[in-house]
């Protein structure tokens, strides 16, 4: 059994993709890393990238190759500032050399140092290749990024597969169906269940700060979204909408922070249509602060990241206005295992599932968080993941441009209006009679991500990325 936290399945990073900007990112940390290791660093004079496959295809508009340097040159996604992005890169590209590791200046090409190779690599879609050279050796090293900024080499995803990784964890769970058994044995909720498993990782002050910090980063980034005008970055000319949105719901006033506006919104009086466009308005702010390179939370990936915090907004602002941080912490508990359960069992790559294994797997992870925030049984929680994501089979991934925003960012409010659908049908079921099991539907997932043709998991080759003139936009 494979032992994942809650924390690996929500990160805090860079906008706009787990797979092709974070992924690639802390490849290139681990790649310095591995450099330090063998004594390569202060030898290196030159540094090569090769991409492959759905990096190489999307990996312009995903920001990969800014992403790669970022990565060399010491930058850490979850701590550096947004603000000095720009002129970490301006300087690479002027320059023409990078700070690697922040230790050695060596020379470095944007243009001719990265290299986009359209094969892919026989283990994953998302292949990438670093190579250093120095005056007496040449080493390379290749990374996957395998969806929600998770990355592996070839050797160690087999011997994953082998080790017991689970033997920290009280109550070790590879699918629902062992889930919903520790729940019925302990008498515990789900949120319970993970809470203890997590407990044989950090201390409990430990779980609850870094669960508020999880959820103060997505507080801001819509906080930001709603607040910010103008059009996203990459050549489509998309203008923002949360700003004009929430404009027209709120008006224009200023908050001294993002705390003060979320109380500033509970006291609305919000009415059914209100509540479409709020719970739109929160996902879109979201998704369009990941468009910009901003910093979000992979949920479980940055492509989907506006699902749960829209979700849990509308829990905060609607079904429970005074919920507390224990409410907080409940719903991104619950919601990180549901992920977890679908990267165990299928994916959260869009470039090995389609955006069925991203907008889907956010949609059933909020569904399933927010059963259990209104009252649902552990068998209803997977009843709602479970509905969530039967509505998104086969949801294919065509971004247009190769960028993260058409039609990337209105599915983020599609997966959070159908999440709080699921779990309200959910809690007007009776699991008896559910037909579907949770551990089914992430099978057949699975299998459809297989079945799909490669042209529409992330590659810009089918779909609305071939059907739609960019020049037209």
């Amino acid at each position: 059994m494979e032992q994942i936290s809650v924390f690996d399945m929500l990160k805090i990073g860079v906008g706009p993709s787990s797979s092709h900007t974070l992924g690639p990112w802390r490849a290139a940390e681990a790649f310095v890393k591995e450099l330090r290791q063998y004594n390569y660093l202060e030898k290196t004079t030159k540094i090569r990238v090769d991409l492959y496959g759905s990096l190489s295809l999307t990996g312009k508009g995903h920001a990969t190759d800014l992403a790669v340097m970022l990565g060399l040159s010491g930058a850490d996604p979850e701590y550096v500032p947004i603000e000095s992005l720009d002129v970490i890169i301006t300087a690479i590209t002027n320059n023409q050399e990078l700070y690697l590791g922040n230790e050695l200046i060596v020379k470095f090409s944007p243009k001719e140092d990265i290299i986009f190779n359209k094969n892919f690599l026989p283990f994953h879609a998302n292949g990438l290749t670093f190579t250093a050279e120095g005056s007496d050796f040449s080493y390379s090293s290749t990374f996957y990024s395998v969806g929600g900024g998770f990355i592996v080499k070839e050797n160690e995803e087999k011997q994953e597969k082998t080790d017991d990784k689970t033997k920290k964890f009280p109550f070790p769970i590879d699918k629902a169906e062992e889930l919903i058994r520790y729940c019925c044995k302990e008498g515990k909720k789900i949120s319970e269940i993970v809470y203890e498993n997590e407990k044989a990782l950090r201390s409990e002050d430990e779980i609850k700060k870094e669960l508020m910090r999880v959820w103060n980063t997505m507080l801001e980034c819509t906080y930001i979204g709603c607040h910010t005008e103008g059009v996203l970055p990459g050549g489509l000319h998309v203008r923002r909408r949360a700003y004009d949105i929430h404009k027209n719901l709120i008006g224009v006033v200023t908050y001294n922070n993002p705390t003060s506006w979320l109380n500033s919104i509970k006291k609305t009086n919000i009415k059914f249509r209100e509540i479409l466009k709020w719970v739109s308005c929160f996902s879109l702010a979201v998704n369009e602060v990941n468009a910009s390179l901003g910093r979000v939370v992979t949920a479980p990936t940055n492509g989907s990241a506006g699902v749960i915090p829209a979700v849990l907004l509308y829990y905060l602002t609607i079904e429970n206005q005074e919920a507390t941080e224990a409410e907080i912490q409940q719903f991104l508990l619950v919601a990180g295992e549901i992920g977890s359960l679908f990267k165990k069992g299928a994916t959260i790559s869009a470039a090995m599932g389609g955006c069925q294994a991203e907008i889907g797997v956010s949609s059933a992870m909020a569904a399933g968080a927010l059963c259990e925030l209104l009252g649902g049984s552990p068998e209803q929680v997977l009843v709602a993941a479970e509905i969530a994501m039967e509505h998104h089979l086969g949801l294919t991934c065509d971004p247009i441009g190769g960028l993260v925003q058409i039609p990337c960012i209105e599915r983020n409010a599609m997966g959070a209006v159908k999440a709080i659908n699921a779990a309200e049908l959910a809690i007007e079921t009776d699991p008896k009679n559910a037909k579907v099991p949770l551990d089914k539907v992430i099978n057949t997932m699975w299998q459809t991500a297989k079945d799909m043709n490669s042209k529409y998991k992330e590659t810009s080759e089918g779909g609305l990325a071939v059907a739609v003139n960019i020049a037209d936009c």
